[in-house]
């Protein structure tokens, strides 16, 4: 099922939240919507690589990398492991690289920005607790929505 962020807000007004519009859409999937994983990192992507090969089908990730824009948390490789895991979707805190290869992909990441530096690969950060970015606190369980128009959350899933 297909949903518009613009017609959940005029249906659903008091049950979402918008994420502050200061991320990007890469790929070519160009809307998605699922219940929330999360994982918290900086600079180091392993546990990224991590969450996209053991959360559920369907999830959408939602990865807190503090804002950096020193290094790509997610790269092309990665990206694969969404489409053949069929996650709905990524938001990133932070910046992916490949882009040009990501945009040709079944693959919706919002980041906000592109680098070319690859992460550190050590494992540190922590995974499935609240993250808070975009003026948000994304909890696992929670539902996002996304399109073109914004990422909305909502605290359960809307009928």
């Amino acid at each position: 099922m297909s949903y518009l962020t613009a017609d959940i807000c005029d249906a659903h007004r008091d049950s979402v939240q918008l994420a502050n519009p200061v991320f990007t859409l890469y790929g070519n999937k160009r809307s998605f919507h699922g219940p929330v994983q999360t994982v918290k990192v900086f600079e180091d992507n392993e546990l990224v690589k991590q969450s996209l090969e053991t959360i559920p089908e369907g999830s959408v990730l939602i990865v807190d990398g503090g804002g950096s824009l020193k290094c790509a948390l997610m790269g092309d490789n990665l990206a694969e492991i969404a489409i053949n895991r069929n996650l709905a979707g990524i938001v990133i805190n932070g910046c992916i690289r490949d882009s040009a290869l990501i945009n040709n992909m079944n693959v919706a990441i919002f980041a906000l920005q592109t680098n070319p530096f690859k992460s550190i690969k050590q494992g540190k950060g922590e995974a499935n607790l609240p993250v808070q970015f975009a003026g948000l606190n994304f909890e696992p369980g929670n539902y996002v929505y996304a399109d073109e128009d914004g990422i909305l959350l909502a605290k359960e899933k809307l009928q």
